[in-house]
């Protein structure tokens, strides 16, 4: 039986959080090919890791592998020091929040939140306690004795996380649980999500497709592509330097310039384009005098600069787009390549017209280049 958790004082009360650890792990529904293949991912205890990638790379297969839904066709899962490969869902201690919130829409909000508790045997007054600890700790205190569909979409989300976290789990899953609502209601979320997790630190895999969440949520980030891990690091890391193009280009906009290797070493390289050469701050992979490279580059971090500035383009404008705080302006480059950039409104600043041409440069560390896309 499960020990209750003192809910008398004021502070916090952390979790167990543990941590987690695959290794070499593969998953095939067919026998033949994997849909996850070779993982190796440790997840520190109270850390915010999320599984960020398109339809198709893994990420479900590997959430529903950590949940016991599915079995690894090869390798090991450990949560702290057990093996857990092959235990069912409810020997696991994990707690689960899903897309749709299922909540069972007969019982009451605290009738929901006890479940859980009454099915691993809590004693009657812990149970109580614990629930009210639980309503306390999504601020819904007064929302007990209402039923699910007496709830707007963001509270009911908050009671199924408040159930995912009652009975004091060594991890928790979140599988795109934010994906129902609303953006208002998404941002509202990801803040109570971030608060939470603050104050309790359990350790948390999170699964979305969703750019902004991953970068606002999470200690550190796992961009998966085909069935492995394509980079793995920080939010600020992956963003800002990612190792390759798809997460170049998958993790928030990105410019894609077509350009040809000259020289350069493992700090910098020199990379000619159609409309002149430029100097990139990486050299990614290994790549020779000659062959083909694409130059990834935020559109925030573009700008028009004065005729005879190094690490520019001259370019055509095609069309402005009113944003609110910017406008974002597609442009074209002398080889027919598209160049976005953004333009933040000033109140007095211009917005350029189309067919008006304009030079764009960039600082070198902003620009990095890597191997071209195989066709």
């Amino acid at each position: 039986m499960m020990v209750g958790v003192d809910v008398s004082h004021a502070e916090p009360t952390p979790l167990m959080a543990q941590p987690v650890f695959l290794n070499n792990v593969d998953k095939s529904y067919d026998g033949s090919s994997n849909v996850v293949e070779g993982l190796n991912l440790d997840v520190k205890p109270g850390e915010f890791l999320t599984i960020l990638g398109p339809s198709g790379s893994g990420k479900t297969s590997i959430l529903m592998m950590l949940a016991g839904f599915e079995r690894p066709s090869a390798g090991s899962i450990r949560i702290g020091e057990r093996d857990v490969s092959h235990l069912p869902p409810y020997r696991r201690n994990i707690g689960m929040v899903f897309q749709h919130y299922a909540l069972f829409p007969h019982l009451t909000i605290a009738q929901n939140l006890a479940y859980p508790l009454q099915a691993r045997g809590w004693p009657r007054r812990e149970i109580g306690e614990r629930v009210d600890w639980a309503l306390g700790l999504v601020r819904l205190t007064t929302m007990g004795a209402r039923y699910p569909g007496q709830l707007s979409g963001g509270q009911q989300q908050r009671i199924a996380l408040a159930r995912a976290l009652i009975y004091n789990p060594q991890l928790v899953l979140m599988d795109e649980p934010l994906g129902a609502l609303d953006k208002q209601l998404r941002d509202q979320m990801q803040d109570e999500i971030i608060r939470i997790h603050r104050e309790l630190r359990p350790t948390i895999i999170y699964v979305t497709h969703d750019q902004g969440e991953a970068l606002s949520l999470s200690d550190r980030v796992c961009v998966f592509e085909g069935g492995r891990i394509a980079q793995i690091g920080t939010p600020t890391i992956l963003y800002e330097a990612p190792t390759n193009h798809f997460v170049a280009g998958f993790l928030g906009e990105n410019n894609a310039l077509a350009g040809t290797f000259l020289s350069g070493d493992a700090r910098s390289c020199h990379v000619r384009l159609a409309g002149g050469d430029i100097v990139c701050a990486l050299n990614m992979g290994n790549v020779h005098y000659g062959e083909a490279v694409s130059i990834a580059i935020r559109p925030e971090r573009v700008r028009p600069v004065a005729e005879g500035s190094s690490n520019a383009l001259s370019v055509e404008v095609v069309e402005a787009t009113y944003l609110g705080d910017a406008h974002r302006v597609r442009s074209r480059a002398a080889d027919g390549s598209e160049l976005i950039w953004k333009l933040p409104n000033c109140g007095s600043q211009c917005v350029p017209c189309p067919g008006e041409r304009v030079r764009l440069g960039w600082n070198t560390q902003d620009a990095r280049a890597f191997p071209a896309p195989r066709a």
